[in-house]
């Protein structure tokens, strides 16, 4: 945005120190490649030199052949010698690219999965926040190209060798023309490092809008959207948003670009004008006799060559400088830390649980947040006991759920387990002693079997796994007697949830790809995905089960078969349930009642609507619909 200032030369140079925590990456990811990324950068280069001094001896003997009348054919050795320079040089290039490009395929994937594995530890407040969006997107345009700082730095090594060849030569002969070399650059230098921070400047403030123009292409063309943006004519005026956004930045970068450009060209003709200046102070000298004409040849192009170098590496130290706060986004990211983490010698869940939950005026107020989401809560959910939290929409219920499961930890109070409070316990499993089933669960874009097993992705692995290679190389999924058998726990999963039926009507069984994403992919009702995302919460032997309006999609005859079948699963088990449907509520122990995050009431159905409470008013207005 205009106006956002630059980053500072301090924020700059600190940068750097990033630099060689990528060289110490991309070493850990192929010490052999990197070996091999290093030396060819560095023989070659000696090959321009080389070159040089080569066609200096040609034209050299050229030279005297002419004057003396001799025999040229002794000149051929030399051009065999260039000849096989050229063609080395040109190995090298090519092997140096190859080499470059293996080492950043496997540097992109090494980077992805250490950002993936980083972002599962941190926190789902974390995930919550726009700000830690904005930085995740940063990070996750840093996994691919970064490499091309490390390939910047052995550039310059590259160069550096190559420099100091020429750099000998030119002053030998005369040291000014290097002082004049350096001076004609350093105004391009300048100019090079000031646009590059303020082009990272536009980059950084522009993360949210590029975020959004992320999320308008997707809105204008996904089929989670198709249906509502044809519906209700909607294309035209995203079309209009995405335009219009997309346009202000380009007008922006643009600006950027076109002050760089003009900026740039200006400092380019000095350039150019001092090399003519030493070209013809080496063409004075060449007329007076004081040097061959081979050495003109070679002083001009080493001239030349020195200062395409000497350019070349003061814009790479600016790339270099760049790239680094680029490369800060990164790294501030895996810096970054969760604040729901194990103590040391955490121990683990109690197996199994014996006195229960029970939570001590607890309260919770998100991040960034004034309002309390739940507060002053005090109740016990005992082993064995299905307890249904009730009330409006905004009251607390799915927070109260997700603070039972660790996702947050409470602002002011504390929850015990067993007597002990839940920040004492390890989190992992904490987290394998309770299933969960939110009212917003994921519809993954993969197939039958997966989409059930990544409920109890460790039990579930080794078959997926192996179901996954044995599909076809084209992707499509295998014939419906392929591949392994499905294991028992997958298939009594499906049968408790009625996804077993869902199965049975897809064309390919548990081999079947679902969702619209990939190929022969099929889209399920909304009482079918939730069938199949309710055989998640059976697929683990959890010791609670938070259901968060489990049968919302389905119709009156699958939710009561659903409900028989759960009261008899949890007879030995703990259960919490969210659900606006009292038939579902009915069959608790105890009904919880929150309004505004505080618990108003507390007992049986039949208590509650006795007590002529909030549940009572609630309860009457749902079943006059049924009247």
């Amino acid at each position: 945005m205009p106006g956002t200032p630059k980053p500072t030369f301090k924020e700059r140079l600190q940068a750097l120190k990033y630099v060689p925590k990528l060289a110490r990456m991309v070493w850990e990811t192929h010490k052999g490649l990197s070996i091999a990324m290093g030396a060819l950068r560095l023989v070659r280069g000696l090959v321009p030199i080389a070159t040089l001094w080569v066609a200096k001896l040609i034209i050299d003997g050229v030279v005297e052949a002419q004057r003396t009348g001799g025999n040229w054919r002794a000149i051929l050795p030399l051009v065999g010698l260039e000849i096989g320079i050229v063609v080395f040089g040109e190995l090298l290039s090519r092997a140096s690219m190859l080499v470059d490009g293996q080492l950043a395929d496997l540097f992109t994937i090494r980077t992805s999965v250490r950002l993936m594995e980083h972002a599962a530890t941190l926190d789902l407040a974390q995930f919550e926040d726009p700000a830690f969006y904005d930085h995740l997107d940063r990070a996750r345009r840093q996994t691919s190209g970064r490499l091309s700082l490390l390939g910047s730095l052995w550039g310059i090594a590259e160069s550096l060798v190559t420099l100091a060849t020429l750099a000998a030569v030119l002053l030998a002969f005369s040291p000014w023309l290097m002082l004049l070399l350096v001076v004609t650059i350093l105004p391009r230098f300048w100019s090079e490092s000031h646009f590059a921070a303020r082009q990272y400047s536009l980059m950084f403030s522009w993360t949210p809008r590029r975020r959004e123009l992320d999320y308008l292409r997707f809105a204008g063309a996904s089929d989670e959207t198709a249906k509502e943006v044809q519906l209700f004519g909607l294309a035209p005026w995203l079309i209009d948003r995405f335009r219009r956004l997309s346009e202000k930045y380009y007008r922006e970068n643009r600006a950027l670009a076109v002050r760089r450009s003009l900026v740039g060209s200006a400092l380019s003709l000095l350039s150019t004008a001092g090399y003519y200046v030493a070209y013809l102070v080496i063409i004075a000298q060449t007329v007076t006799g004081a040097i061959t004409l081979g050495t003109l040849t070679f002083l001009a192009a080493s001239f030349v060559r020195g200062r395409d170098l000497i350019q070349a590496l003061l814009s790479a130290v600016s790339s270099i400088h760049e790239e680094s706060l680029y490369l800060r986004d990164l790294f501030l990211f895996f810096e970054m830390k969760p604040t729901i983490a194990d103590k040391s010698g955490a121990p683990p869940v109690p197996d199994p649980i014996r006195q229960g939950f029970q939570f001590e005026d607890v309260g919770f107020q998100y991040p960034g947040s004034e309002r309390w989401a739940v507060r002053h809560l005090s109740f016990w959910l005992r082993p064995g006991e299905r307890v249904a939290l009730v009330g409006e929409n905004g009251a607390g219920k799915t927070t109260l759920t997700k603070l039972l499961a660790r996702l947050y930890d409470p602002t002011e109070g504390r929850i015990l387990l067993d007597g002990v409070d839940l920040r004492d316990y390890d989190v992992e499993s904490l987290r394998r002693a309770i299933g969960v089933i939110f009212q917003d669960f994921v519809r993954y874009d993969m197939r039958m079997a997966e989409n059930i097993g990544v409920g109890e992705i460790e039990v579930a692995r080794a078959y997926l796994d192996a179901d996954r290679d044995d599909a076809s190389v084209d992707g499509a999924p295998p014939s419906l007697t392929a591949g392994p058998p499905v294991p028992d726990v997958l298939a009594e999963a499906a049968e408790k949830s009625l996804a077993s039926a869902v199965i049975a009507r897809v064309p390919d069984g548990w081999h079947q790809m679902l969702g619209r994403r990939f190929h022969d992919g099929v889209e399920l009702s909304g009482g079918e995905w939730q069938k199949v995302a309710l055989a998640r919460s059976y697929m683990r032997e959890a010791q609670l089960i938070i259901l968060d309006e489990p049968t919302a999609a389905l119709d009156a005859r699958a939710e009561a078969e659903v409900f028989q079948r759960f009261a008899a699963l949890m007879s030995t088990r703990s259960a919490v349930i969210i659900s606006h449907r009292f038939s579902t509520v009915r069959m608790a122990d105890r009904i919880l009642v929150l309004r505004n995050g505080e618990l108003v009431e507390d007992g049986t159905h039949d208590e509650l609507v006795a007590q002529g409470g909030l549940y009572a008013e609630l309860f009457s207005l749902q079943a006059a619909g049924y009247r």
